[in-house]
């Protein structure tokens, strides 16, 4: 369990009225869309705190504040639920870091947008590491799809950057491959010790040594 993540079992306040439809402890209804984001909420906590396997619906809807019948309302399956919240956490990191290096204007500038949007992203929700690279992306081949968009959109953005005159395609894909894994693992240990290093520090640090790397400089 990564230290950075939260109490699975903190309970996100919630009501049920006689007909099982659910409300806010100040009285309000949700709508269908809200209360499904508020599910997919809990979920991202739970499955991030005790990763795939361990966590149940029930877990889920205890997280919630809701019945297990209200849950399953929304979602249909935990491998259903599972993959929505793996979509959307792969598609919020990309578009994190496409707007990120929107307004950049030059190679590095975009390389250090991509690397800051990466890191912040998993600072301020660090549950959402767990769910895109924990355990439960090697479960069903749908889920490993899902997680290989992501890998293969960093990749090809990385490769794109690296300006090796001695690399062929080829071998630029593989060393943005090796650049990403090495993102991927030092973000892992910095939630895992307590993000010890600001995000700017970090992600300062590690879109230096990957600048100096893809320029093929020492």
């Amino acid at each position: 369990m990564r230290s950075g993540a939260p109490n699975a079992m903190k309970r996100i306040p919630s009501l049920c009225d006689g007909d099982g439809e659910d409300m806010t402890d100040q009285g309000v209804r949700l709508g269908a869309a809200e209360r499904r984001v508020q599910l997919l909420g809990a979920a991202r906590e739970t499955f991030g705190a005790n990763g795939f396997t361990a966590t149940s619906m029930n877990d889920i809807a205890v997280a919630a504040g809701v019945t297990k019948p209200v849950l399953y309302q929304h979602f249909e399956s935990k491998h259903q639920l599972f993959l929505e919240l793996l979509n959307e956490t792969a598609t919020k990191l990309i578009s994190a870091i496409d707007a990120a290096v929107a307004t950049a204007t030059t190679g590095r500038e975009k390389i250090e947008g991509a690397f800051s949007a990466y890191v912040h992203f998993f600072q301020e929700t660090p549950t959402s590491y767990q769910v895109l690279y924990g355990e439960g992306v090697r479960t069903e081949p749908e889920f490993a799809e899902a997680h290989r968009a992501v890998i293969d959109s960093f990749h090809d953005f990385t490769a794109e950057h690296i300006d090796i005159d001695t690399l062929d395609l080829d071998h630029r894909l593989l060393a943005a491959t090796a650049i990403a894994g090495q993102l991927e693992a030092v973000v892992g240990h910095w939630l895992d010790a307590g993000q010890e290093q600001t995000v700017e520090d970090l992600s300062g640090l590690l879109s230096s040594i990957a600048w100096r790397g893809l320029r093929g400089t020492t």
